[in-house]
């Protein structure tokens, strides 16, 4: 058994005694772009009710998963049939647990392809997406978030800063612009021709599917100096 397939089985195992309504995955896991050892496992979790005995268990649960390997990737986030998305919900992420938001992205996600690990789908628990709703939430994100951090240069020294933000960039401009999701592999593609910097691209792509590309030394400055402009316009565009 590969360890995906162990890790999934013993959280659910885990689990049942909780009685959890549904458990789905989403992202790569479920898109169909999974690369195990380097994806996260993004799961959530639909359970009756969680009162402070069910969060207690929840972190007994993590703790034990912790001998597992990729543990420190399985990331879940925990509702209850009325939740309400507007909140920030239960979620163990990084090993540890804290609250943050079901976002219109990853509920568009769930619907559109999420895997049902147990329990009833997606669309007979959590409220439909509509195109409206999704590209706001983009525009903010790209804006609010994505942008300010730009400005701030020690955090493009990271790995995941450039990852994530030059990804979500391209998957932001195709929903936009078509309305649709796309994977990272999808969003790779793309970036050169939106012109992103190839070279970080080609760095990206080498370490997310495992052929190394050369070394980057300048990647921070790079991406910083193409994403500034580039989140700009698109703002200003579909803002």
């Amino acid at each position: 058994m590969q360890p995906t397939d162990a890790l999934l089985d013993r959280f659910l195992a885990g689990l049942a005694p909780l009685h959890p309504v549904a458990v789905w995955a989403h992202g790569s896991l479920a898109g169909g772009d999974y690369q195990e050892g380097r994806s996260d496992l993004d799961l959530i979790a639909v359970l009756p009710a969680l009162t402070p005995r069910t969060v207690w268990r929840l972190a007994t649960l993590h703790a034990r998963l912790r001998a597992e390997p990729l543990s420190g990737q399985l990331h879940c986030t925990y509702l209850t049939p009325s939740a309400d998305m507007d909140r920030r919900h239960l979620t163990w992420a990084h090993e540890e647990l804290f609250k943050r938001p079901v976002t219109p992205v990853t509920r568009r996600e769930l619907h559109a392809f999420g895997r049902v690990l147990h329990g009833k789908p997606p669309k007979d628990l959590l409220p439909p997406v509509s195109d409206r709703e999704l590209a706001d939430f983009v525009v903010r994100d790209q804006r609010d978030f994505w942008r300010p951090a730009v400005d701030n240069a020690p955090l493009w020294t990271r790995d995941v800063w450039v990852d994530l933000g030059l990804v979500t960039f391209a998957r932001a401009t195709v929903t936009l612009r078509e309305g649709r999701l796309i994977s990272k592999r999808e969003a790779l593609e793309l970036l050169p021709g939106l012109g992103a910097p190839v070279e970080v691209v080609a760095d990206i792509r080498g370490r997310r599917y495992g052929d190394p590309a050369p070394a980057v030394e300048n990647r921070a400055a790079l991406t910083r100096t193409y994403l500034g402009p580039a989140i700009d316009e698109l703002v200003a565009a579909y803002g």
